[in-house]
């Protein structure tokens, strides 16, 4: 067993100093997953009043990329400058990205306030799993990743029904102004709880042209897959084009790492097993449980007809069953002798359960029997999440425990934006072609061509119910059969949205079947050995 040179900092506290470090990293979870879930319910409203809904998905997309570039380099950071300054500046990032969207006037706008808010998010989740295992021997890991699930689990309950009550009392520009006092007071409140540890190490060089690389090979390959099929063909050059930038540039990305003195990445974490393995799983889970979150609201609102308020209602028993998966899933790694693949074996059946259940959803679904389904969906990833992490930092030399816990990281978010990225492409095709096809040939005629390509390409009647309103009111005065062209209207528009979303919900099924397959090829279990550095002298 490979002994670090270097002691970890925080290692070496009495048990108070450990606990208390414990609860400021709760706290920045806190501050981060509350926003996530306060916001999620409030964004098909967004779109519809800033009238961005074929970018819908590039909200998220745009929070996504960013996170994953500050993962690595918050990482390395961390190492050499220490957790809490690193933990500090990225929560500030972060609650300034949240007071500027809340002023967006234009989706371009939200954006890119959304970008600086997940480049502040990155450095804040990087740090929380990394501490979590400074903080914790191998065979402690799992409960207490158990405790900052729990923690998840209460901003779950609060934040979609409280970002649904704000939305629909006041707008959801409050859920951004509402949640920055909170996010000014947790800084506060973490600078005074954690302790101030200085590394250490030997200041080693941060790999500059390795950040850089990264993000050439992400930004284009998101770019090409949100464009591709809305705004140029497949085909088109521009698409193409995009895409070969991205490959070239994981190819020099690649070539490069293995030659840097401190890569963001060291190539050499995959040849071991559980590293490559477990980095292709939690690629794949990400591709299909991430954007889950974004499209279950736009079910629940454009297809079933619920307000903002209860859509976050409904979302609450998702966000629990994951957050109880994931305190039970830490629970049974720590006490059952961290039988990695066959727990990933069983919480991907029940994951993927859940997924084939919301393919089969429809309008006529009801609203009970979608929670259940999403409650299965949640409580099957939730158990995964700890899983892989805890899999690769218990089988990784002490010396490379941050950098092999931030790909881990990395890579769930960038698997999310991939998957996002598809699938909104998917959402735009499918929606519009199931509307063309279906839409009534009365409805068609008594209704310009111009005004059936904008509620295609922005149906805010099935989402807002101002535009709702409006729209009823210009069919009201045509007079006759005026309100049965709209009802038919509006039927079409929610089955178009529903046909569009259980597709995807059957290719996130898909995807998750190809995860399980990859999970078989970790080792049944790990060496079970304490990593913790011999120079580490922990108090109780």
């Amino acid at each position: 067993m490979e002994k670090a040179a270097d002691p970890t900092y925080q290692s070496n506290l009495p048990r108070r100093q450990v606990m208390t470090a414990l609860i400021g990293t709760m706290f920045t979870m806190f501050l981060g997953s509350i926003f996530m879930t306060v916001t999620s319910t409030a964004m098909p409203r967004i779109v519809a009043d800033l009238s961005g809904f074929s970018q819908y998905t590039w909200v998220q997309t745009a929070y996504i990329i960013t996170e994953s570039i500050s993962l690595p380099l918050a990482g390395k950071l961390s190492d050499m400058y220490g957790r809490k300054g690193v933990l500090v500046i990225g929560m500030s990032i972060f609650v300034l990205g949240t007071l500027l969207s809340g002023f967006s006037q234009t989706m371009l706008q939200l954006i890119i306030f959304r970008g600086v808010q997940g480049f502040g998010f990155g450095a804040m989740s990087a740090l929380g799993f990394i501490i979590v295992a400074d903080l914790f021997p191998p065979q402690e890991r799992g409960k207490y990743m158990g405790v900052m699930a729990g923690v998840f689990g209460v901003s779950t309950v609060i934040g979609p029904t409280l970002g649904g009550i704000i939305t629909d009392a006041l707008s959801w520009r409050w859920c951004f102004f509402l949640t920055t006092p909170l996010g000014i007071a947790i800084i506060f409140i973490f600078i005074f709880l954690f302790p101030t540890i200085k590394p250490t190490m030997e200041k080693r060089p941060i790999d500059y042209l390795g950040i850089i690389l990264l993000t050439l090979f992400i930004v284009p390959l998101i770019l090409g897959l949100n464009w591709a099929g809305s705004e140029y063909p497949w085909g088109s050059p521009v698409i193409i084009g995009l895409f070969i930038f991205s490959a070239v540039m994981l190819v020099v990305f690649i070539n490069v790492e293995r030659r840097a003195a401190e890569p963001i990445i060291p190539m050499s974490l995959f040849k071991n097993r559980m590293v490559s393995v477990s980095s292709i799983v939690v690629f794949l889970q990400g591709a299909s449980f991430f954007p889950v979150m974004t499209f279950v609201p736009l079910f629940f609102q454009g297809v079933l007809g619920a307000s903002a308020t209860e859509s976050g209602g409904f979302m609450t028993p998702m966000m629990l069953g994951m957050a109880f998966g994931s305190f039970l899933g830490g629970q049974i790694l720590s006490r059952t002798g961290h039988h990695f693949r066959l727990q990933g074996t069983i919480a991907f059946g029940i994951a993927c359960t859940g997924f084939f259940l919301l393919s089969g959803m429809s309008p006529t679904t009801t609203m009970m029997i979608a929670t259940v389904y999403l409650v299965i969906t949640g409580f099957g990833n939730g158990n995964l999440m700890p899983v892989h992490t805890i899999a690769v930092q218990n089988n990784v030399p002490y010396s490379q425990l941050g950098t092999s816990t931030s790909l881990i990281a990395l890579l769930r978010p960038l698997g999310g934006v991939v998957g996002l990225a598809l699938m909104g492409s998917i959402l735009n095709h499918r929606f519009a072609s199931s509307f063309t096809a279906n839409i009534s040939p009365e409805v068609t005629a008594a209704v310009s061509p111009e005004t059936i390509s904008g509620i295609m390409n922005n149906p805010q009647a099935i989402i807002d119910p101002t535009a709702y309103d409006n729209m009823r009111g210009v069919f009201e005065n045509m007079g006759g059969n005026g309100l049965t062209l709209f009802d038919q209207l509006i039927t079409t528009l929610r089955e178009a949205l529903s046909s569009a979303l259980t597709q995807i919900f059957l290719i996130f099924f898909i995807i998750c079947v190809l995860a399980m397959v990859a999970n078989f090829f970790l080792k049944k279990n790990s060496p079970k050995v304490d990593k913790t550095p011999a120079s580490s002298d922990k108090k109780s």
